[in-house]
């Protein structure tokens, strides 16, 4: 087998220790020499010196969690570095050990036998880190937002039965009274100054419950660590809007497509940086971001269509970006949803339509190009006979004889 790289090196990455092997080929014999070396930076920095004394120009280490940050910051610019997915360079079953591995990884590299993995530069992971950031907080405000109902719900309180909103002006109003210690429901009623849709009554009959002090305690301890949750989650919001201050044009681009609000256009962003020449074309983009199916063929057969893994962050901002987008009347998106959904139903037609954003957006990165909608009737422009014939399939079934002539 050809080798690519005569003097490289693979990476066994831990927590507490890094097993470097080194793999020079020349034309009579390949030699390998390994050593172990802690993760501290004064540990790294002898790694990158051994390293060099062995005039490696290669280096490849898998993507075990976070430890391979470290490793990659201090080895950046001294090496050509290469990360790998995990799953795709596995040893062979029975022959595991940190010496092993270092030295399947090295062999690996020196055969040209590793796809690289995509690693932003500093500037988007920093992004990329904010923007995971603000999503973690968001979820967490979620999760206490329901415990509030919850506890609402535990005290007999059916506050959510008569508000839009519970943790709106009336509601925040009402939960600061009802922590403070008031439980007559006319009193709690007469504390809302904006305009309600359900009577007074009925806003009394909610406000009707059993409330103790274990009540109180809980909502209290809930509604103060949601308040320092929406003041963290704007501070993370105001980090990311600066960070991205030089890209404002791009962001406000991006948000032109269907669904894509301000926020998903920083994830975007964050996720897959700016620069499209990482990616060949769209669709190794879609790949990457886990919205296609997965190649899983066997005997002529294909056993699995479902969507790749990875890119969850991602995935996740896009999909619920997708929901959003076929809710626009007259849309591409939305006519290439309707069509999917009937033929491969309600949740294959989302990542459809999700991919279909995603390629968008790279098309606009690419060519910084506005987004062109295709209209509801693309599908129909695109292939009238096709239409024609189903059309006429439909009223043949429905017992009616149909002659096709074409239109003046």
């Amino acid at each position: 087998m050809e080798v690519l790289h005569a003097r490289c090196a693979g990476l066994d990455v831990h927590q507490a220790t890094v097993v470097a092997c080194v793999r020079r080929a020349t034309r009579k014999a390949v030699r390998r020499e390994t050593r172990e070396f802690g993760t501290s930076t004064r540990e790294l920095l002898a790694l990158g010196d051994w390293l060099r004394t062995h005039e490696v120009t290669h280096v490849l280490m898998e993507s075990t969690g976070v430890y391979w940050k470290p490793v990659w910051h201090v080895l950046a610019g001294q090496f050509e570095l290469v990360l790998a997915n995990a799953m795709a360079v596995r040893n062979v079953p029975g022959r595991k050990s940190d010496v092993s591995d270092a030295a399947w990884l090295a062999d690996l590299l020196a055969h040209g036998l590793v796809r690289p993995s995509f690693v932003p530069d500093a500037q988007t992971q920093e992004l990329r880190g904010l923007t995971r950031t603000r999503t973690q907080l968001v979820r967490e405000h979620t999760r206490h937002a329901q415990r509030v109902h919850k506890v609402l719900e535990d005290a007999n309180l059916k506050l959510a039965t008569v508000l839009s909103d519970v943790f709106g002006s009336a509601g925040r109003v009402i939960l600061a009274a009802l922590v403070a210690g008031e439980t007559d429901p006319a009193r709690l009623a007469a504390l809302v100054t904006t305009r309600v849709t359900a009577p007074r009554a009925a806003l009394m009959a909610a406000l009707h419950g059993t409330v103790t002090d274990y009540h109180r305690f809980e909502l209290r301890l809930h509604l103060d660590l949601m308040t320092q949750l929406e003041r963290a989650i704007a501070e993370v919001e105001e980090r990311i809007t600066d960070a991205l201050a030089s890209f404002r044009l791009v962001v406000e681009r991006l948000t032109t497509i269907p669904g894509i609000s301000t926020t998903t256009a920083h994830i975007l962003l964050a996720e897959i940086g700016r620069d499209m020449t990482r990616f060949a074309t769209a669709g190794h983009l879609v790949s990457w971001a886990g919205l296609c199916p997965r190649l899983d063929e066997s005997a002529g057969k294909r056993r699995s269509v479902r969507v790749r893994t990875g890119g969850r962050w991602l995935k996740t901002a896009l999909v619920q970006a997708a929901w959003a987008a076929i809710k626009v009347k007259g849309s591409y998106l939305q006519a290439q949803y309707v069509r999917l959904k009937s033929r491969r139903g309600p949740k294959k037609a989302i990542v459809a339509v999700a991919a279909s954003m995603l390629v968008a957006a790279y098309h606009m990165l690419r060519d910084a190009t506005d987004y062109r909608d295709l209209g509801a009737h693309y599908f129909d422009r695109r292939d009238k006979r096709r239409v024609a014939a189903r059309l006429v399939r439909r009223l043949n079934q429905l017992g009616y004889a149909v002659e096709l002539r074409s239109a003046a």
